[in-house]
């Protein structure tokens, strides 16, 4: 899935409008994406226009109790995997790169498909 910031805001800085964000993770319907800085954070997603809404093969998507949704790959689907990664605990570590790695160069190379198919 990918995205773009519609409009500049001073409330988000860490985004810039017309670039695209590979969505890694979907938490009650906010988007999980590398900011500029390159560090995972939520987002809402009426931020956003979709690009791309394909979501990956191996994400597992859910719906809480008041229909938003959840959706992630397996490994960082996981109840406090985020808190462990931002408290810097190795195994997490290595876990979101090695996952999110994987995730943009498949992003990157459906873009490239995408854009020689036009």
């Amino acid at each position: 899935m990918i995205v773009k910031l519609r409009h500049k805001s001073a409330r988000y800085p860490d985004l810039t409008p017309g670039l695209s964000y590979v969505v890694i993770g979907i938490e009650a319907d906010d988007f999980r994406i590398l900011n500029n800085q390159g560090r995972p954070y939520l987002y809402p997603s009426r931020l956003f226009k979709i690009i791309d809404s394909s979501k990956p093969h191996d994400w597992i998507t859910e719906r809480g109790k008041e229909g938003e949704s959840y959706a992630y790959p397996q490994p960082l689907n996981a109840a406090g995997f985020f808190e462990d990664f931002f408290d810097a605990k190795p195994k997490a570590v290595a876990t979101f790169w090695r996952i999110v790695n994987q995730h943009l160069v498949s992003a990157n190379k459906a873009g490239q498909r995408a854009a020689s198919s036009s």
